[in-house]
């Protein structure tokens, strides 16, 4: 059985979900104004393993993941760009798009947009109004009152009266409380702005993934995920103004991953270690990033360096390795006792860097089967390899050109090498031997590792 840790609960527990054989999931997407960094590739992959893994054990997924296409940041960044917000937005998307695509992450059962679902959520705001959780203030925003929801913070384990103290009212809102977060703000000239009951404006933040999340999934469902960074004020917002809308409990299991960090330190553009995912894929393959990510526990921080993606570029080389030169075939019963490994580790609250262990330990098997295999058993486990591996997202691609994939910014190209290999091939030919091992050398203080064999010269990137 599946077992995860909970947030609300702090503790791992057998996952049940609402109706047997379905799960219900939502993860809070990006807010598109810029490139995703490594920290939205960190929770795009996360739960893009959780999604696979779930497929995997036989579950339906319902998994939505929204899209936030309008906020301030939205708007000041269009305004300093002098482009349209939909522009803006509409390059964002297709940018998140290749980066998650890059990064073997599977689109989403529905991809929701806030703007596409102002009616949802001025629906909800009028509940919340109707049942005197959310009021009009002088600024004419409209503000859900936190001191009205019964256990607001035990998501996050924090007490109404710590959180008070320190806070204070900013001098252009009319809170009643400062704890009191904005449902609906008032149209400021300039800005877009939808009619409401309450005059223009548009909505806040946190009620854009209640409104999102129950519209696809129901008032009450399985899983919810998303960054350690949203738990609070985020999803403690989401669970006080959902359930205060619906009178019905919200979410069942909450899923945070990790924070990333840079060489030890928060990853901050002021402190000048902040990458984006396209920055990392100018150096490394993206197989070489989701490795990388699902090498830590979700829940772990996770550490970027360049020595910690130099490592997976290893560890992958020796999995692709072992499937290198085989045809897999179809695991059969040979799997079994693998996948039951397999399966062991990640119901451990989706344990992969065990899980991957277990891979390594089928790569071994691999390799020492092949030297004598006369019945087809390498081939068998390699197709199992192969087969665990997709529930992770990872060896789906031909070893050969695996090897030979570099990432964007690499300065060599494979027709350069093939190039290079061929003068190679002719000096050798000519028993121009000092000239051969020139052109071998070359290559491998440029990255590039030849391997001479019976049927040719094979090349890698080292």
């Amino acid at each position: 059985m599946l077992n995860l840790y909970n947030t609300l609960t702090r503790q791992k527990e057998p996952f049940h979900p609402m109706e047997p054989g379905k799960v219900r999931m939502y993860v809070c997407g990006m807010t598109v104004y810029d490139y995703c960094h490594l920290g939205h590739a960190r929770v795009l992959v996360v739960f893009d393993m959780v999604y696979r893994y779930l497929l995997a054990r036989g579950y339906e997924v319902t998994y939505v993941r929204n899209i936030t296409d309008i906020d301030d940041k939205i708007i000041r960044r269009a305004a300093e760009n002098c482009e349209p917000i939909d522009a803006l937005t509409a390059r964002f998307i297709q940018a998140m798009h290749e980066d998650a695509d890059a990064l073997g992450v599977l689109r989403p059962t529905y991809e929701p947009r806030a703007t596409q679902h102002v009616h949802d959520i001025l629906h909800m705001i009028q509940r919340l109004m109707d049942r005197g959780y959310a009021y009009v203030g002088e600024n004419g925003d409209v503000y859900y009152s936190v001191s009205r929801f019964d256990g607001y913070g035990r998501l996050s384990g924090r007490r109404l009266e710590d959180l008070r103290a320190g806070e204070r009212v900013a001098p252009d809102e009319s809170k009643r409380d400062p704890l009191d977060f904005v449902l609906w703000k008032a149209a400021k000239p300039g800005e877009p702005a939808w009619d409401s009951p309450w005059g223009p404006g548009r909505p806040g933040w946190h009620i854009e993934c209640s409104a999102m999340s129950t519209h696809y999934l129901g008032n009450h469902f399985d899983l919810h995920g998303g960054g350690q960074d949203l738990q609070f004020p985020h999803h403690e917002n989401e669970i006080a103004q959902s359930e205060a809308a619906t009178c019905e409990h919200f979410v069942n299991y909450w899923m945070h991953n990790g924070f990333v960090r840079v060489d030890e330190e928060k990853m901050s553009k002021s402190l000048g270690n902040f990458f984006t995912v396209r920055q990392v894929l100018e150096h490394y393959r993206p197989e070489e990033i989701r490795y990388f990510i699902l090498g830590s526990h979700y829940r772990s921080p996770l550490n970027y360096n360049d020595q910690a993606l130099d490592a997976a570029r290893s560890a992958l080389s020796r999995l692709y390795t072992a499937l290198r030169g085989l045809e897999p075939a179809h695991p059969g019963d040979a799997g079994a006792a693998w996948r039951e490994r397999f399966n062991a580790a990640m119901d451990d609250d989706f344990n992969t860097p065990e899980a991957l262990s277990v891979l390594f330990d089928l790569a071994r098997e691999v390799n020492r089967l092949r030297q004598t295999d006369a019945a087809g058993e390498a081939a068998r486990l390699a197709g199992c390899l192969k087969s665990l591996g997709e529930t992770l997202g990872l060896l789906q691609a031909d070893p050969e050109g695996f090897f030979q994939q570099g990432g964007a910014g690499e300065a060599m190209d494979a027709a350069e090498i093939e190039a290079l290999i061929q003068q190679r091939l002719e000096a050798r030919k000519r028993r121009d031997f000092t000239e051969a091992d020139r052109i071998r050398d070359d290559l491998k203080a440029r990255g590039i590792l030849l391997e001479d064999g019976p049927e040719g010269t094979t090349w890698r990137r080292g």
